[in-house]
Formats: structure tokens, sequence, C-alpha cells
């Protein structure tokens, strides 16, 4: 058994793959496997894999399936003690997997966590997630705010996730934060690594930043999470002002939303559903920290939908 799977989903990704592939080749740490998954793409990406004549990559062709299923899938073939996730624009430092390892393997960890840099075009910028030492989600129910929800930037022990079956939701965008939620859930000890390894790149028609209609999806994933905690009382709190946050940052976001019209329903059904769920929204810790102005407007619809309006409107000159 190698000690890491590393697992990446790969679509139309010809211009980045190269230096995804290099970067986990050219790991210090040599007992790895890498489980590349071609989920259906048109470009070159397959020419470029195939280019790769390590014997630590394992090449799988699909039809296209969507990145859930595609993660899912790797998880199935890895074989390593530990797995990883990379998309295939991103890249790693060329120490992230022995420095995560070892700090798994000497501290007995299920689940160890770095900082990372986000990188558009030529600018980088660390992005550092509140210092913690090692805990669990029971002992520390404010790592479900401060911890990105994404599967990157991480490493789990393959027990975890495999021995839980826990899973990508496979028709939903935004499939990873519930994935991630669960496995902080069932982790015993959930480490940190305070130095940047991972390297998210942003691009400006990618999945997570396009606004489009998908994004009522972010609504069901929430509503998911919310139910995962229903029978956890002792996380109300906490998964109330997870879901404020989220909901009222992807309605301020309808202000770069394709069609108006869409961005309005959106809204609508985003304030909705926190009177339905969260009938004192309002009133949640969430908003101490933001502005007089941004959280006046954040509390109302009215404004909510009037801002992301003002906003096309100045932008379209």
């Amino acid at each position: 058994m190698t000690d890491i799977s590393i697992i990446v989903p790969i679509y139309n990704a010809e211009k980045y793959l190269n230096k995804c592939i290099d970067s986990l080749i050219n790991q210090t740490k040599k007992e790895l496997e890498f489980i590349l998954i071609n989920d259906g793409s048109t470009d070159r990406s397959e020419e470029i894999i195939k280019g790769y004549k390590d014997k630590r990559i394992k090449y799988f062709k699909n039809k296209n399936q969507g990145i859930g299923k595609t993660r899912n899938f790797g998880i199935e073939k890895a074989s390593g003690k530990c797995l990883m996730f990379l998309d295939s624009d991103d890249y790693l430092s060329e120490d992230a997997c022995e420095v995560m390892y070892e700090k798994m393997e000497k501290e007995k960890l299920d689940l160890v966590i770095c900082n990372f840099y986000q990188v558009t075009g030529n600018h980088k910028e660390e992005v550092r997630i509140k210092e913690f030492d090692n805990t669990s989600l029971k002992e520390n129910k404010e790592l479900l705010l401060e911890v990105n929800l994404s599967p990157w930037n991480k490493l789990y022990k393959s027990e975890l996730i495999k021995k839980n079956n826990i899973k990508f939701i496979e028709d939903l965008k935004y499939e990873d934060a519930p994935f991630v939620v669960e496995a902080m859930d069932k982790a015993k000890e959930i480490g940190q690594i305070k130095s940047p390894l991972n390297y998210y790149v942003v691009h400006k028609n990618s999945e997570t930043t396009v606004r489009d209609e998908k994004i009522f999806d972010i609504i069901k994933i929430m509503d998911k999470i919310r139910k995962y905690f229903a029978k956890k009382k002792e996380f109300t709190e906490t998964v109330d002002k997870l879901t404020v946050r989220v909901l009222t940052n992807y309605t301020i976001q309808q202000r770069v939303q394709k069609e108006m019209k869409t961005g309005i329903e959106f809204i609508n059904q985003a304030f909705s559903y926190m009177e339905k769920n969260i009938p004192d929204y309002k009133d949640n810790k969430y908003y101490e920290k933001r502005g007089i102005l941004r959280r006046t407007i954040e509390k109302s619809k009215r404004l909510t939908i009037w801002y992301c309006n003002f906003y096309k409107i100045v932008h379209r000159r």
C-alpha cells in the first residue's frame, strides 16, 4: 500500500494540466499514486497525460459525469493509506505531501489542513486559516466557520473516508462542502499546517466564479448540511451562522449574475429559506462584524435586490 493517493478530476484542462501533474511527480515524498481521471475531455488533456511515463500515474478515462461522481470514482480506485484531492488547474508546493503526511503520522491525526495561496493571474495571495491546535469538531465547532469547505488543501486518512462511506454529492454544484463537513465531523483528531502548501488558481470563467442558474444548488447544499446536524443540537448556533454567512454572500454575489431575473429569483428563495429555517436570522452574530451599511443591505431582501441592480447599471457603463 502506498502512503498517499492524490485524486485529480480532469475536464478540458489542457492549459493548466502540465503544471498540475509536474507538481505531483516532483514531490519530495515518493510513496505516492496519482489517480488521474479524464471526465470526458474534448481537448488535448488525454495526450498530455499520456506524455508522462511516471509509473505512479493511474489513468482512467470516463464519459463526462461531473466532478462529484468523478471524485467518488477516484476514492474507489485509490489504494493509499491517505487521500488527497487536487483540481486539474491547481498545483502543490513540492514538499506538500511530505509535510502533511509526516504530521499526520507523528501526531496520529485523521485529517490535516494546510494554508494555501489563491492565485489570480500573476497575483498570489496567502489565505491563512485561523490557527488551531490539534482538535476535533466536537471540541472546536468554530472550525465549520474558519476552515474552507473545499476538499483540496487537506490530507485525509483513507479509513476516515471509506469506513464512514463519506461521498461527494453527484447531482449538485458545490458538492464538496457536505463532504468536507462530514469528514471534519467524523475525524477524531484534526491538525493544521500553518505553511501554504496548495496553490488554488482562480479563473475568470471557472465553475466557482461563474454565477448562473446553478446558483440555486447552494440552497440545497446548505439544507443538506443543516439536516446532517439536525439531531446535534449543540451545533445549531454554528450551523445557523454558517447558513446566514453563505446565503448572504451568495445573494450579494447576484450583482454579477448573467441574468438578473435569475439573480432576483435566487435572492427571493435565499431569503425565504432563511426566514423559514432561521426566523431570527437578522439577529445572527454573523452580521456583528459587518459594517453598518453592509449589514443594513445584507439583512434586507429589498435592499439586496436594489444593490445588485445598481451595481449592474454602474458597471455596464
